[in-house]
């Protein structure tokens, strides 16, 4: 693990070392050409390694973000083991894979919110139900969207962190992805200790101690963006955006984080909010072709600023999926060989990314 982490500190010291990631390309070629994915499973992980092979630098992709949250085999938490999941010996093949390819592999597990879907409450609060931030309330997660855990438990962190850091050091990572959207439980009355607290404190504080866990071990942290928008003064609304009160924690986040801004039903210009306030940041469209292109030439005129500082923000873009790792590659290989499609999100989100890089690939 030390060496792990001296060898990540100096890839970090590295990138910070030139001021702003990506000012030498900007207006040129996008420093950030990425996808992001639910991890695979055992059972689609050799097609997942022949993807990132052959498909991906084809594309000219560069970056995968790897949703793992739980599904990974954790050996630093018993609790957390989950061998029917990729272990350390599986993913280190995604890592030589993605290194052949020059991509950076960026692993991910949803903070704060995000802890359960549906009636499904995710392991990290089935296996420790104190963290919740609304023990008791909710049974079966009847009348909310997803539950979160409590950002001031004084074990949360301890548990988080050792799951943050074996899975970090199994991807070689450098960046680390958080989660941190649609939080929509923060602050609730009846918790113990963030009851009556201000919102935007609360998810200030938990993205300020994220990022210094992951500053030193050597990672920087990417995250999505919309807790940071004010959908009301927007008109954004409450999803991708936020209406409880969480968006003034912008101005107190630190400005080396990466923001994914993801919008899937319109091209807002929020990422130039980012970048005038200090972020580096990526345009995250889904499943339709015309909101990923517009959100490229948001990017592209970004980058095309007259501030430098703030043109070499605009680092790109990220293309998500919301589908099984195995159903895109699927959907991806039919609509290669022009065979009819059925509209589900696999098909949705590889018609958008083959169009979305392709005029990447045009304008660079």
């Amino acid at each position: 693990m030390t060496r792990f982490v001296i060898s990540c500190a100096f890839l970090l010291i590295a990138v910070f070392a030139v001021g702003e990631v990506g000012s030498e390309d900007a207006g040129g070629a996008l420093p950030v050409r990425g996808i992001h994915f639910s991890a695979p499973s055992k059972r689609d992980l050799p097609a997942c390694i022949e993807f990132i092979k052959k498909v991906l630098p084809k594309e000219g992709v560069n970056t995968l973000i790897l949703e793992f949250n739980y599904s990974y085999d954790y050996k630093s938490r018993p609790e957390f083991a989950n061998p029917l999941a990729l272990g350390k010996k599986e993913v280190r093949q995604i890592v030589k894979a993605c290194r052949k390819a020059g991509i950076e592999l960026i692993p991910q597990i949803n903070c704060l919110g995000h802890q359960s879907w549906g009636r499904r409450t995710a392991a990290f609060l089935r296996n420790h139900p104190e963290f919740d931030e609304t023990p008791g309330k909710y049974p079966e997660n009847k009348g909310i969207y997803c539950r979160s855990y409590c950002p001031l438990h004084p074990e949360v962190h301890k548990v988080l962190f050792d799951l943050i850091d074996e899975l970090a050091e199994a991807c070689e990572a450098k960046s680390f992805h958080v989660g941190m959207d649609e939080v929509f439980i923060i602050g609730d009355k009846d918790c113990p200790r963030c009851g009556g607290k201000n919102a935007a404190e609360l998810f200030a504080g938990e993205v300020q101690v994220l990022r210094d866990h992951l500053k030193k071990i050597g990672c920087r942290m990417w995250m999505w963006g919309d807790r940071f928008i004010d959908g009301k003064k927007t008109g954004i609304g409450k999803w991708d955006a936020s209406e409880n009160g969480t968006h003034p924690a912008v101005d107190k986040a630190p400005k080396d984080i990466i923001i994914c801004d993801w919008h899937y039903g319109k091209a807002y210009e929020t990422p130039r909010f980012f970048a005038e306030e200090g972020f580096g940041v990526v345009a995250c469209p889904w499943k339709n072709s015309s909101v990923a292109l517009a959100q490229l030439e948001h990017v592209r005129a970004i980058r095309k600023d007259k501030d430098k500082a703030v043109a070499a923000r605009g680092m790109g873009m990220v293309q998500t999926t919301w589908c099984g790792f195995g159903s895109f590659i699927k959907a991806y290989n039919a609509l290669e060989k022009g065979e009819k499609v059925g509209e589900n999100s696999a098909s949705g989100s590889a018609r958008c990314f083959r169009e979305l890089f392709e005029a990447i690939r045009k304008g660079e």
